[in-house]
């Protein structure tokens, strides 16, 4: 692979295709889910390798509560398997675990290993996981206006400086590049606020196939990008 000129602080990534991805092969959807969170570890493994300093991934959104109960018990059974497998490898490999989203309507066991979790890997800074879980853009939004109020900011007062730090992802710096999985061309709820000057990169592949050469294919089209945050560039004079 050739050395990258520009390296992305924060990638952020819907993952989709796992369900399509099991279909393909004749398997229920849960094993789809299954082969994908095990492919996590692979593509954290290349973020912090790369030098990406923040990844977030779309875990489970608000509006996933919809779909057919089984299939959201089976999540959350892998998701607690994956904490229980992962969270050691993680922290010694210096990952921050951060939860963005709400955890009201989880399971009180997979809540505090969520919290066990975020408190195990506090102090790390190799690389700063953010698991969007039970998470919505919409919701998110609302959520930061209620507390505005609650805490009496004066409206005079508010920019997107103080209203991102009303934000799940404060502390985070908004996202360099977005990439979603499986082809589909939708943003779903997903980081509305933070996402607004993000580069997109949109590839067929489904999530379990998505790998560090697929990562890295993304970074050499983010490298192509010329980011003008609304601005002319000069030099094109476009």
């Amino acid at each position: 692979m050739d050395t990258l000129q520009k390296i992305p602080a924060h990638v952020a990534i819907i993952m989709d295709g796992n369900g399509r991805w099991a279909l393909e092969r004749g398997l229920p959807r849960l094993s789809g889910h299954k082969a994908g969170t095990e492919n996590l570890r692979e593509v954290i493994e290349a973020c912090a390798e790369f030098g990406i300093k923040y990844l977030t991934i779309y875990a489970f959104s608000t509006e996933n509560w919809n779909r057919p109960d089984e299939e959201i018990q089976g999540l959350m059974r892998i998701f607690r398997t994956m904490l229980d497998r992962e969270l050691n490898n993680l922290h010694k490999n210096g990952v921050q675990l951060r939860h963005i989203g709400q955890l009201d309507g989880i399971d009180k066991k997979l809540q505090q290993k969520v919290q066990e979790a975020i408190k195990l890997t506090q102090g790390n800074q190799t690389l700063i996981l953010n698991v969007a879980f039970n998470y919505g853009g919409r919701d998110e939004i609302l959520q930061a206006v209620k507390k505005i109020v609650a805490n009496g900011e004066n409206i005079d007062d508010l920019d997107d400086e103080l209203f991102s730090k009303y934000l799940f992802t404060a502390g985070s710096p908004d996202p360099d590049l977005i990439i979603r999985t499986s082809g589909e061309f939708r943003i779903s709820n997903f980081l509305i606020w933070q996402g607004a000057y993000a580069e997109w990169y949109f590839t067929p592949t489904f999530w379990p196939d998505f790998n560090k050469e697929e990562l890295y294919q993304a970074l050499v089209a983010y490298n192509e990008r010329d980011r003008r945050y609304g601005k002319v560039n000069q030099a094109k004079g476009k």
